[in-house]
């Protein structure tokens, strides 16, 4: 269903019957992992114009690999990460089951 690299890959599938008697297949809940606890491949300070995507392609060559650069900085919002001067951790990826 997803990708090995996507942030959803790893989570549980669930079913549930809906009142109408079908049943409708969900991924379970992704909890945010522990930052602390994720080893930093780099640190990136922000500059004009920089975004996130453009930040995760340069350091991780895929951009679409966003989501792991916020979950090391615990932001839900992409765009927290984009202010001229912030300095991003950006993480050692852990690709699950790929």
């Amino acid at each position: 269903m997803f990708e090995h690299t996507s942030r959803y890959y790893a989570i549980e599938a669930a079913t549930i019957t809906l009142a109408n008697g079908k049943t409708a297949a969900y991924k379970r809940r992704r909890f945010l992992p522990d930052a602390s606890a994720m080893q930093t491949l780099t640190e990136v300070t922000v500059v004009q114009g920089d975004r996130l995507d453009l930040i995760t392609a340069r350091t991780l060559g895929d951009p679409e690999q966003f989501w792991r650069v916020c979950d090391a900085n615990t932001v839900l919002d992409p765009l927290e990460l984009e202010e001229p001067g912030r300095v991003v951790r950006v993480p050692v990826p852990q690709f699950e089951g790929g």
